[in-house]
């Protein structure tokens, strides 16, 4: 069985411990996210994991033969070759056993029966043709052509030249070959970054179906939700395994760090006491033994440490400026790029206070439309009229190029500040990643990610009613797209918004655009949910030859096009969704399932607590026959809780085969 696992590992750069005697274990069946806050060491552990970076201490065992595949979380770079090519170089390795093969052969033609050699030759040469052909080597073909395409490259992109992709497309490419390799094992470092929701759909479906085992870092908790089953945290050198989804996590983590909140501010109230008392008689001769008594209490005080972090930060927007109720009036947009037609005849009337999602593959013209809007680009036909009072806050990755560079991070940020906001800019910069030495940063210095989250906390600090916002999301951290997603929730002004990001766009559209190449953009009048239902529903009724029709943006009205189903179903179809229902009846109660043990394996962690605590008092510990019932007891739920984690590992395991239902 494949498998990788380090045991007591710690690493330190300088005074700070990034892993203290940490433990992993990764096997074929492992489906695992990597946690914690910005800067904790999520990249440097998985490097440790992949062989890449050697610890301080402790130890990496792998199982020979085990193929471990690392995507790092920037960086690819590819030239000299095809798309095609490069991803074709993810079977280099089983080119080399076809050479071995070859060899082998070659050796078998020129020998004689009766040889020495002969029957372990021929062993060899099956073992190596048996590992060729389960590798999918022949079929390489079309599985590069499905894995690119599944990834957003269209057909002819293949014989491109690599070295003509931006960064996040040679990204998509290194994904590609992590993929391709078909490894035992795969680290992946934020693989949803450059990502639009169709790649990312595609990736999260082949990672629950993947045989092999995975360990993901990722700011999307949708995409995490439907992957994963545990969750690793890495927190102030110290590395924890919580079973179970990643909401399970976050709801379990809440719970321990509202805990951990308390004493810490119980903690610097009992240190400000103690540190006023001393500074008030320090030189008062009459009090010096309750000072001294003081100070020893002081020095033996283990502080509590909160990463920046996890410390929570609340965002409110300036006021949005009054305005009518309508934000923005589109009539015969069209916008074309040579021979292309990109925006093409819409029409459609936005209301004031609404939430509207742009969605659609790459190249569909979310981003063309974001600039129109914003009256960024003035090319075009039609007419784009703002409402009366409409103020327009606009965001891109190229506003990022407009920051003053002789300024530091806080100077750029508190230069765009309104002044009942300037006391609390450094907290404001927090949420946006900007901690500790980072808010003193010169802003010409920093990298292509911090510069656009900087270019985004000022345009959000500018009073606006209309918000335009082109992938706000990229390059933030899930504590941060929190921040961000309920200031916008609380936000009474209009927001029109790209983002990749499932749970982000699920928590803030109150409508949906539809943007397709070729077609006409389509408004549906719903939340993101609404819209992914009524697509899944034309999309079956189309297939049924009913010809159902979504919402459309060709008008401002909000009724959609629909016409009369075109007969009675197959009755092959009929038993389908028969089939269907029963399944989710069977998904859902396995579900439950699922929830309740997790719910007991949690209460069993709390019960657990508190039993070592009495165990730890001297009325206890003191008394054999009470220290023998709290043992019974601990061992008692020690046996449940192994019996109970076989379970949902079972049910876990059963769910998968429902996962055609999401």
């Amino acid at each position: 069985m494949a498998f990788v696992q380090f045991t007591g590992v710690s690493l330190a750069f300088g005074a700070r411990d990034i892993l203290s005697d940490a433990a992993l274990y990764m096997a074929g069946g492992t489906k695992a996210a990597l946690a914690g806050p910005n800067g904790a060491g999520k990249t440097t552990l998985l490097r440790i994991v992949a062989g890449q970076l050697a610890p301080d201490s402790g130890e990496r065992a792998v199982q020979k033969g085990t193929r471990i595949s690392y995507l790092a979380q920037s960086g690819a770079s590819y030239a000299g070759c095809t798309v095609y090519d490069e991803a074709e170089k993810a079977y280099g390795a089983v080119e080399a056993l076809v050479a071995e093969r070859d060899g082998i052969g070659t050796q078998l033609e020129s020998s004689k029966e009766g040889d020495v050699d002969l029957e372990a030759l021929i062993e060899a040469y099956h073992h190596l043709d048996e590992s060729i052909a389960g590798s999918g080597y022949w079929r390489r073909s079309d599985r590069i052509r499905e894995v690119l395409e599944g990834l957003g490259f269209k057909p002819e992109d293949s014989d491109r030249q690599v070295d003509e992709l931006s960064g996040g497309w040679q990204m998509r490419v290194a994904l590609a070959k992590v993929i391709l390799e078909n490894p035992d094992i795969m680290l992946l470092d934020e693989p949803t970054n450059y990502l639009d929701i169709e790649a990312r759909d595609w990736l999260e479906q082949y990672l629950v179906t993947f045989a092999g085992g995975f360990i993901v870092v990722s700011h999307d908790r949708s995409f995490l939700d439907s992957t994963v089953r545990e969750v690793y945290e890495l927190w102030n050198g110290r590395l924890a395994r919580y079973p179970g989804s990643y909401t399970a996590y976050e709801g379990r983590r809440a719970q321990e760090l509202e805990s951990l909140f308390k004493a810490w501010e119980a903690q610097n109230e009992e240190i400000a006491r103690l540190e006023d008392f001393i500074r008030r008689f320090r030189y008062q001769a009459s009090k010096a033994a309750q000072v001294q008594s003081r100070i020893k209490l002081l020095d033996k005080i283990v502080r509590i440490v909160v990463p920046e972090g996890m410390k929570r930060v609340h965002f409110n927007f300036p006021p949005a400026p009054h305005s009518g109720r309508i934000a923005l009036t589109l009539d015969g947009v069209r916008k074309a790029y040579g021979q292309q037609r990109v925006v093409d005849e819409l029409s459609m009337t936005i209301d004031a206070g609404s939430k509207i999602a742009f969605v659609g593959r790459n190249g569909a013209g979310k981003s063309t439309l974001m600039r129109l809007v914003a009256g960024v680009d003035g090319d075009y036909d039609g007419s784009i009229k703002p409402g009366t009072g409409i103020t327009v806050g606009y965001f891109s990755q190229d506003v990022a190029d407009s920051l003053d560079e002789s300024r530091t991070v806080e100077e750029e940020a508190a230069a765009a500040c309104p002044t009942n906001l300037l006391p609390g800019v450094r907290s404001l910069l927090g949420a946006f990643l900007f901690r500790g030495d980072d808010v003193e940063k010169p802003v010409r210095v920093l990298s292509g990610g911090e510069r656009s989250r900087l270019a985004l906390l000022k345009m959000l600090l500018h009073p606006a009613n209309l918000l335009v916002l082109d992938e706000p999301t990229n390059h933030l951290d899930l504590d941060s797209k929190d921040v961000l997603l309920d200031a916008l929730k609380r936000f009474d002004g209009t927001v029109l918004f790209v983002s990749h990001d499932r749970f982000f766009i699920e928590g803030l559209a109150d409508r949906v655009l539809e943007l397709s190449c070729g077609k006409s953009p389509r408004l549906y009048y719903g939340d993101y949910a609404y819209y992914l239902s009524k697509k899944a529903a034309d999309a079956a009724a189309m297939a049924d030859g009913s010809g159902q029709d979504g919402g459309s943006a060709s008008s401002s009205a909000a009724a959609s096009h629909q016409s009369s189903p075109a007969g009675d179903k197959p009755v092959d179809a009929k038993a389908s969704r028969e089939q269907d229902k029963r399944r989710k009846v069977e998904r859902n109660r396995l579900r439950k399932r699922e929830e309740e043990l997790l719910a007991r394996l949690e209460s069993i962690d709390v019960e657990k607590t508190t039993l070592n605590a009495s165990m730890a008092e001297p009325e206890n510990y003191s008394d054999g026959a009470s220290m023998k019932a709290l043992q019974a007891t601990a061992d008692a739920l020690e046996a449940e809780a192994v019996t109970l984690s076989a379970e949902w590992e079972a049910v876990a395991l059963e769910l998968e085969g429902y996962a055609d239902l999401e």
